[in-house]
């Protein structure tokens, strides 16, 4: 039997009346994504698909490190000593990373972009292996959150500060996404980028948007767990999804700000719940960062929904904190 997870809810989601589940969805970000949506025959379906699209694509052309033109790469290639006037979207991202930052000390940091350039994770071509140690440290000594300044929309370049902002502009894509739905006057919906979801309302037949939390590819005999995603989101970071092998060692993608280097503890996978995909998708990284046990602890200090799958050498852990496990009894 899978484990069920349910949110805690002040009232049940209502149940659309009329209507079928349609799906389409498209390309973002360097992967995919889809929506699931209880619409009437009469939906125009290209345009909504294309509002949707739009939403996305904004995100892209404003955050992406990949595209040359978007106010990320204008920001890291600023004049030291210069303000750069960001839009109203990447500020608020900015500002919600600059929070998470400050509470995880630093363990979540948007600053990190010339470091994951470095390891080869980013739009710089791969070397094929880890980087010079001495090119780590100069570099980690030039980044690091506490030099942002941010006053009203502008942002300060003091010389050297290169944002990435990847660990947490999925999920505000994904919330964006939603939004455009919510303008629509779509009422009940799956939200999905590349396995970050979030999801409103019911489907026709009363039952709400049950899905898998992701596990890792060696976790085939680890315990199924299905949420009920109303008024939810979820993301998942994990060491198996970019990362490259060398000298009989993985070096994943997310990296320690406190070495400039990939995570070299036992954590595979974190996933977390959260009302906005944004939040979830930040946390998700930000305790990734930390050992295990470190990480439930923050989980449960914070109220965090947490789900913490880690190697020993009995093989692959789950552990869930407080926060995750009272869906268990809702």
């Amino acid at each position: 039997m899978p484990r069920v997870l349910v949110p805690a809810l002040t009232t049940p989601p209502a149940r659309p009346v009329g209507g079928s589940v349609r799906a389409f969805g498209g390309a973002t970000m360097g992967t995919t994504w889809s929506v699931k949506a209880v619409l009437p025959a009469t939906t125009d379906l290209p345009a909504l698909e294309a509002m949707v699209q739009r939403a996305l694509d904004a995100v892209v052309a404003e955050m992406s490190p990949w595209a040359p033109l978007s106010d990320l790469c204008r920001y890291n290639r600023a004049t030291p000593g210069s303000w750069t006037l960001l839009p109203p979207a990447t500020a608020t991202v900015l500002r919600r990373a600059i929070a998470v930052a400050q509470q995880s000390d630093g363990a979540f940091d948007p600053t990190l972009g010339a470091l994951v350039d470095l390891w080869g994770f980013g739009p710089r071509a791969f070397s094929g292996g880890p980087p010079d140690a001495t090119d780590i440290t100069a570099l980690r000594e030039a980044g690091g959150w506490t030099r942002l300044t941010l006053d009203g929309d502008a942002l300060f370049q003091p010389g050297g500060l290169k944002l990435d902002l990847n660990g947490i502009a999925k999920g505000f894509g994904i919330d964006q996404a939603a939004a455009a739905l919510d303008r629509a006057g779509v009422r009940s919906y799956l939200v999905e980028v590349g396995g970050e979801l979030r999801g409103v309302g019911a489907k026709p037949d009363g039952q709400p948007w049950w899905v898998e939390l992701e596990r890792p590819p060696t976790a085939n005999d680890s315990e199924q767990t299905l949420v009920a995603l109303h008024d939810l989101a979820v993301a998942t970071s994990g060491d198996y999804r970019r990362f490259f092998d060398h000298g009989g060692r993985r070096y994943a993608h997310t990296l320690d700000p406190a070495t400039g280097a990939p995570v070299t503890h036992a954590t595979v996978s974190v996933t977390v719940l959260a009302r906005d995909c944004m939040s979830a998708d930040a946390w998700a990284t930000a305790l990734t960062v930390m050992a295990p046990d470190t990480a439930l602890a923050f989980a449960a200090e914070h109220d965090l929904a947490a789900l913490i799958v880690s190697r020993d050498a009995s093989g692959l852990q789950e552990r869930l904190s407080p926060a995750l496990r009272a869906m268990l009894d809702a």
